[in-house]
């Protein structure tokens, strides 16, 4: 019973600092694909700004703003570019 101990103590804290590795890789890789998102909302904006007059700088804040806040996001930073 002993060995048992020995053996599953290492085990359960070696999978416990793997797993705390793991989540910030996953947090990096959400933000990408958020980041991405907001990119190509934010282009697809800037792209009809001959039409409509609205144009939105792409920097890191409104590429983030843009992938998380999501459409609320986007109409919120259209009407301030506005006035």
């Amino acid at each position: 019973m002993e060995e048992f101990g020995a053996l599953l103590i290492p085990a359960v804290l070696a999978l416990a600092v793997l797993r705390l590795l793991v989540l910030p890789i996953r947090w990096f890789f959400k933000l990408a694909i958020h980041a991405a998102g907001g990119f190509v909302c934010l282009w697809l904006l800037n792209s009809t700004a001959v039409f409509t007059g609205v144009a939105i700088p792409v920097n890191l804040v409104t590429v983030l703003a843009a992938g998380f806040g999501g459409i609320p996001a986007m109409a919120l930073m259209a009407l301030l570019a506005v006035v």
